[in-house]
């Protein structure tokens, strides 16, 4: 029998690139600016080194396994069931915060065209509808929606390289004094930098789908890499631009690139960005509502890293009880209001990821080590140097969270370790009783 169609090289860099790029370069230029200036766009690259470092973690890891998975799958073969879970409960809450995180968003960008949604009521109401649409579009089993995240791709690469390309020639070389005025301090640049952390944390999504791809061991390295950098310099262009045309105007924009436009074109170009802005935003939606019900399902079943509750489906095969805990946290999440917040939220659980990878490639370079042998694939150079950057970089992330994020941090640590022992008692006792059955 055939084996199915694999992603080549191109499939999954554009897979990668529409797992990055999501609402923040449309929302986030100007709070960046707000904190750092002028330095905002040399910051977008220092973030993403840092990312780079991880990125390279996870290829190397990604080299040594064929499934899918990703992070809870590298964590589980290094350190067992426990860390396994820890990391697969974390992936699937950077599902569900990503998901209210982007309902905001697309909120947000309408408000900026009609004042209504910035009414609290209109708000709350709008994320409800908007989240419970989806979970009723996954429940009735639509398998597919990858002509969404095709879509969506194309529309924000077009708005954005469109928005460099043309503004470049609107661009005031004087917009630029005013950044050199704002007081860098250590609490503004731990703020931009979460900021333009927040805008790579995508990545870590690209390796779930390993086993699909032709060839992982080679083009899934190269791939992360060349996604990152690729995004890295369609942000800077996006950041100098805005800033050329905006000027210190940018910091008190909600959305910078729409703003940028309606200065040069008036109210079209305004209307342009902002619907260019609301139909990638909502595919990224869209997308995490269909993927992250099935990421748990999937933990659940065929890894047994999540309860088994969560892989309840119905007979069209729709994941239905994964679908509505997704969209009753995200729907909680949503009524925050907090589009800054819920984005620091991601960072913090995607952050608890990136931790114990990196101790996982640590751990398979040792027992390379004591094997005297290589696996075949692509594997990190230079030893542990890239992963003790990597290590200390992410533990740095930790100074950029302020308390409220903390405090989420830290309930999601108390669930999971709940979910966990609770999950735990329950397998045993099945367990016991199949075992007494037999007897």
């Amino acid at each position: 029998m055939p084996s199915s169609k694999k992603l080549g090289f191109m499939s999954v860099f554009f897979l990668g690139i529409n797992g990055i790029v999501g609402s923040a370069i449309f929302l986030m230029p100007g709070k960046i600016y707000a904190k750092s200036g002028n330095v905002s766009i040399g910051l977008v690259f220092i973030s993403a080194i840092m990312v780079l470092s991880l990125a390279l973690c996870y290829a190397d890891l990604a080299s040594r396994f064929t499934q899918n998975g990703a992070a809870w799958l590298y964590s589980y073969n290094a350190f067992g069931r426990f860390v396994g879970f820890e990391v697969g409960f974390f992936t699937w809450m950077l599902g569900v915060i990503t998901l209210a995180t982007e309902t905001c968003a697309f909120i947000e960008t309408l408000g900026t065209m009609m004042p209504i949604f910035n009414n609290d009521w209109v708000y709350s109401i709008c994320a409800i509808a908007i989240i419970v649409i989806l979970a009723i579009i996954n429940l009735c089993g639509v398998k597919s929606f990858s002509f969404v995240d095709n879509f969506s791709s194309i529309i924000k690469l077009l708005v954005l390289v469109g928005f460099i390309v043309i503004g470049l020639f609107f661009m005031h070389v004087a917009n630029f004094k005013a950044g050199h005025s704002i007081h860098l301090t250590f609490n503004n640049f731990n703020s931009a930098f979460g900021s333009g952390f927040y805008m790579f944390t995508g990545f870590s999504l690209l390796p779930i789908a390993a086993a699909k791809m032709n060839n992982p061991k080679k083009n899934l390295p190269v791939a992360l890499i060349s996604v990152i950098l690729a995004s890295a310099i369609v942000y800077a262009g996006v950041q100098a631009v805005a800033i050329g045309i905006l000027g210190k105007h940018i910091s008190g924009s909600v959305a910078p690139l729409a703003a940028a436009f309606k200065q040069i074109f008036g109210i079209v170009g305004d209307l342009a960005i902002v619907i260019g802005m609301a139909v990638s935003i909502l595919g990224v939606a869209i997308s995490v509502s269909f993927s992250t019900p099935i990421t748990a399902s999937s933990l659940a079943i065929e890894h047994q890293l999540l309860p088994n509750f969560f892989g309840k489906s119905l007979k069209n095969g729709a994941p239905w009880a994964a679908i509505v805990l997704t969209s009753v946290v995200g729907i909680a999440l949503a009524l925050s209001h907090n589009y800054l917040f819920l984005a620091s939220c991601v960072v913090f659980v995607s952050v608890m990821q990136y931790i114990p990878t990196v101790f996982a490639t640590m751990k398979f370079q040792n027992e390379d080590k004591r094997r005297h042998q290589k696996t075949t694939g692509w594997h990190l150079p230079g030893g542990k140097i890239i992963p003790i950057i990597a290590l200390v970089m992410t533990l740095y992330m930790f100074t950029s969270f302020t308390t409220e994020t903390w405090i989420v941090g830290i309930i999601e640590w108390l669930v999971s370790f709940a979910i966990y022992f609770v999950d735990k008692k329950h397998r045993e006792e099945q367990l016991a009783n199949k075992v007494t059955m037999k007897n």
